[in-house]
């Protein structure tokens, strides 16, 4: 499933509108991107599943401290 690891952000669902207003379910799926960071504490590497905000947020805040929340949401890396 495309999830991200840190922010949690899923699939959203709803409609498509045609223009005879007839609905049809769809999905919006999140920008989910793979990414390999060094972890200096653990001295290896590990692999993420984020979405692209969450990539600009690992930037910002390191990847000791996004890897720290993500262990605080319950999820095992």
């Amino acid at each position: 499933m495309k999830n991200c690891q840190l922010t949690g952000v899923k699939p959203v669902f709803g409609n498509n509108v045609s223009h005879s207003h007839r609905r049809t379910r769809r999905r919006w799926n999140p920008n989910i991107q793979q990414r390999r960071y060094r972890l200096p504490s653990e001295d290896r590497f590990v692999r993420l599943t984020l979405s692209a905000r969450a990539i600009r947020t690992v930037d910002k805040i390191g990847v000791e401290a996004a890897v720290a929340r993500i262990r605080a949401r319950g999820e095992r890396i």
